[in-house]
């Protein structure tokens, strides 16, 4: 079993930043893949960004490269989502996930472990 915990979701104007985390507690192992997903309101929900555990190898969906970076703090067992020139259509609630598996990317379903989930707000 795995939990993941996300934090740092907020308000922020649009070109501002915020830093999302994700902490993980159970049975993770360095090839097993995580990612960062969001859901809009009435959309469905979307691949953001992954990379495996190890830290090694990441993928970016193409709405935001250059403006988002994922990394792994292996002494914390947390990646974080730094997220940069933020736009009012990055509005959403932001999902980590796992899974046992070391591909990295969509689709969600194939990710087996989920956090609550975090609001992430930003303003015209």
């Amino acid at each position: 079993q795995v939990q993941l915990v996300e934090s740092g979701g907020g308000l922020v104007q649009a070109g501002g930043s915020l830093r999302l985390s994700c902490t993980a507690s159970g049975r993770t192992f360095t090839w097993h893949a995580m990612g960062w997903f969001r859901q809009a309101p009435g959309k469905e929900r979307e691949f953001v960004a992954g990379v495996r555990w190890s830290g090694i190898n990441t993928n970016y969906a193409d709405s935001v490269k250059g403006r988002f970076t994922i990394s792994r703090d292996k002494d914390k067992n947390t990646v974080s989502l730094q997220m940069n020139s933020l736009k009012p259509t990055d509005t959403a609630v932001y999902y980590c996930a796992t899974r046992l598996s070391p591909r990295i990317g969509p689709p969600p379903p194939e990710y087996e472990y989920w956090g609550q989930g975090t609001q992430v707000t930003v303003s015209t």
